[in-house]
């Protein structure tokens, strides 16, 4: 039944290899199971309230589905959970910033989702590729590496209120509380930079976990002192079952919104942002992985894409009805194409072992802040890498790079990062006469974000 499936002769492996691909995949991308219910449970409100358990079990079915949806509506051996960036959107940026409620940004996500299958149906989704410039597609992924990157570093206390905005921890005055988490989130990351540099499979995840440890430790020497009144609790890691009954306060939520108080134009730039990033992200990881593991044709073209783009699609539609943010392809399936994957099988492992790990849901909801810190951190590290591919000799290309870079953590917004980027490339072409490198649908995203400006700010 397998090889039917999967064509596991055709490409050349078996049952046990790619099912060890897709644990390998598993342990690179499981921390995502301990961040995402972080961030997005910090979107709800006393009255309103976003449960992290619940979060959880979202984050791990909506993976199951869009894996399962992977691997047999594209046989590939990519893997797919809620996106790094866009669930600090959602929480950041649309829920705190803006000030709407959680419900009103999974409707959102929702909508996005909708539209991202049927441009996966059509041939729409190429041309949107095509007119935006690579330039600003580089930046705002390095932009979004600095936004989460800064995120990680407030939760972890490393930045804190100051007389310039933001300041550096005071370790001294704080080291039994917010000063001792910003000194293990900082080992955190070396530890995280010093097995990814040995080719530790699961870095990050193990990175979490040893950093936990090490406030476990620090726990019961007295170093760290828990102050509930400070935000400050115990270390301790919590067992038990599921807790199904946040799931179901969650579940279906994106459709009961009050549109009565939502601006019409702030839903598009919202909903386009979400959909800008998830096409650009997944487009770029999977054309990104397949080429180094030698999977793309002579064309330089990722076969059956059109059915890994309607994983994505579908994967992201069902996570924002489960609860949580966009669901997109991760740039850690590389992991498992390293160990060997080639095939769906590979995907549909992953997938059951996030399943799985529901039953876990409780451990994984005690992890603390300052460890998953350390793993954001890194992660934007990763992303920001992706600014050296911008021609920074060429000033009309370099210059909207630059403001969509600096934009997206000084403004505490991918959105204006966006908006920023998009604007400055069509009024600098234009007035130095290169406005044949503008795509018409430029032109429509700049007048769109300059009218929000103008009316809603």
């Amino acid at each position: 039944m397998l090889e039917k499936w999967f064509k596991l002769k055709e490409h050349k492996v078996n049952v046990k290899g790619e099912m060890a691909a897709g644990l390998t995949t598993f342990m690179t991308m499981a921390y995502i199971l301990a961040v995402n219910p972080q961030i997005l449970s910090a979107a709800g409100t006393p009255d309103n309230p976003f449960p992290a358990g619940g979060i959880l079990i979202a984050t791990a079915l909506s993976s199951f589905i869009a894996c399962v949806c992977m691997a047999f509506f594209a046989n590939l051996p990519f893997a797919l959970a809620p996106g790094m960036g866009l669930n600090a959107y959602f929480t950041y940026t649309v829920c705190m910033t803006y000030g709407y409620t959680w419900q009103f940004a999974l409707f959102a996500v929702f909508v996005e989702g909708v539209i991202f299958i049927l441009l996966s149906l059509s041939n729409v989704r190429e041309a949107i590729f095509n007119a935006i410039p690579t330039s600003l597609k580089h930046a705002i992924g390095a932009g979004i590496g600095l936004f989460i990157a800064f995120i990680g570093l407030q939760s972890a206390n490393l930045v804190v209120d100051g007389a310039t905005l933001v300041a550096l921890q005071n370790f001294r005055a704080n080291i039994h509380t917010s000063g001792i988490c910003a000194i293990l989130c900082v080992v955190g990351i070396l530890i995280i930079a010093i097995l990814s540099h040995k080719k530790v499979k699961g870095a990050i995840l193990y990175g979490i976990f040893i950093t936990w440890i090490l406030g476990i430790l620090s726990q019961l020497i007295g170093l760290y002192v828990p102050n509930p009144e400070l935000g400050f609790y115990s270390l301790y890691p919590a067992f038990g079952l599921p807790n199904f009954s946040e799931f179901g306060q969650i579940f279906g939520q994106c459709f009961k919104v009050d549109f009565s108080s939502v601006k019409i134009l702030d839903f598009v730039v919202i909903m386009f942002a979400f959909l800008f990033v998830d096409i650009f992200d997944t487009l770029g990881t999977l054309i990104g992985v397949a080429s180094k593991a030698n999977m793309l044709d002579e064309k330089g073209r990722l076969p059956r894409i059109k059915g890994a783009l309607l994983a994505d699609a579908v994967g992201t539609t069902v996570g924002a009805i489960c609860g949580t943010s966009t669901v997109t392809t991760f740039v850690e399936s590389a992991s498992g194409v390293a160990e060997g994957g080639r095939t769906g099988l590979t995907a549909l492992t992953t997938g059951v072992l996030f399943l799985f790990a529901i039953l876990l849901a409780p451990f994984f909801i005690s992890i603390p802040a300052f460890a998953t810190a350390a793993a954001l951190i890194y992660v934007g590290f990763l992303m920001l890498s992706s600014i050296f591919k911008v021609d920074f000799d060429n000033i009309t290309e370099a210059v909207p790079a630059y403001l969509a870079l600096i934009a997206m953590p000084f403004f505490y917004s991918i959105a204006e990062g966006i908006s920023f980027g998009v604007i400055s490339y069509v009024v600098l072409n234009l007035v130095t006469g290169k406005h044949k490198k503008i795509s018409p649908l430029m032109y429509v995203l700049a007048l769109v974000f300059i009218a929000r400006y103008i009316f809603l700010t």
